[in-house]
Order: structure tokens, then C-alpha cells, then sequence
């Protein structure tokens, strides 16, 4: 997987600098927090909580969780599977980092309102993402995990409900 979990998005319609697939990369420097389990990127779930990698990298394989009652830097709100704008693309082909791009970014503003209880442009929050790397492309991933957090510091609580 591959995106940039450090990074908020500066504007409510920025793209992230870094794609999801480089949050993989991201992630994979998670290794060092010992607050966590160390979980593959794959098996995030909504209402997983995760702490960021001290070190960014290209592309990450493993995310440290820990309970949402202890502090983390985000939130999993949303996993959806990559559906191409185009219905005649093959869906054996990596499709790019724009396109994931886009897709994430669409998609994970259109389902923050339901995990968070507001808009996303009228939240506090922000959110960022991970998609797949063109290796796990290869492998079957299309999976898109939409992240909240709090630019600044960490969280204590979910933020599922808060309406904030």
C-alpha cells in the first residue's frame, strides 16, 4: 500500500502530496513503536486505530494498532475496494497513482459524514489514506482505507459519532 499517513490534507480539496500507495511505505517504519501490535496494512478495518511510522518510506507492509482509548495518530473510517471511473478498464491492470488518487480522495470524503456524524468539510478533522502499491496490485489488493486525525496532535477516543 502506498500513502502519505503523516500528512494532513493542507486544504479540504487538496491531493495528497504522496499517494496511498506510499503510505505502504509509510507504514512500514512502524516496527519501532512498542504502545502497538505490529498488524499487515492488508487487515485494517474500520475503527482500527493506528499509530504513524516514525520513518517514511515508499511503501509499508506492516501498521502498528492499538486501542482507541490509548493516543494514535488515526483513525481507519472507511475501507473501499478501487472501482475505475472507466467500466472497460481491466481490472488486472494497475490503474496508476492518479487514478487511485482520485478515487480515494472521493471516496473518502463521501464517507467521513456517516463514520464521523459531520461533514468533512465542516469537521475538525482530517483525513488521509493508503491504496495499493503496483506489488500488491499484483497480488489482488484494491483496497482503499480512508484515515481521520487531528492535524497537530494525537487522538485519545474514536472519533466514530463525535459530530466533530
Amino acid at each position: 500500500m502506498t500513502g502519505n499517513v503523516n500528512a494532513p490534507h493542507t486544504r479540504r480539496f487538496a491531493r495528497l502530496v504522496v499517494p496511498v500507495c506510499l503510505a505502504v511505505l509509510a507504514l512500514a517504519g512502524c516496527g519501532d513503536d512498542d504502545d502497538g501490535d505490529e498488524n499487515p496494512v492488508l487487515d485494517l478495518e474500520v475503527g482500527d486505530c493506528v499509530n504513524a511510522p516514525e520513518e517514511i518510506k515508499a511503501q509499508i507492509s506492516d501498521i502498528s494498532t492499538v486501542a482507541c482509548d490509548e493516543p494514535h495518530d488515526q483513525e481507519a473510517y472507511a475501507v473501499a475496494d478501487y472501482e475505475p471511473a472507466d467500466q472497460d478498464v481491466d481490472g488486472d491492470v494497475f490503474p496508476g497513482d492518479d487514478a487511485l488518487t482520485a478515487f480515494a480522495d472521493g471516496r473518502c470524503a463521501e464517507e467521513f459524514k456517516g463514520y464521523v456524524g459531520v461533514d468533512y468539510l465542516d469537521s475538525r478533522f482530517y483525513f488521509t489514506y493508503l491504496y495499493p502499491s503496483p506489488r500488491s496490485w499484483q497480488s489482488g489488493d484494491r483496497a482503499v482505507v480512508c484515515l481521520v486525525m487531528e492535524a497537530g496532535r494525537q487522538l485519545d477516543e474514536s472519533v466514530k459519532g463525535t459530530g466533530l
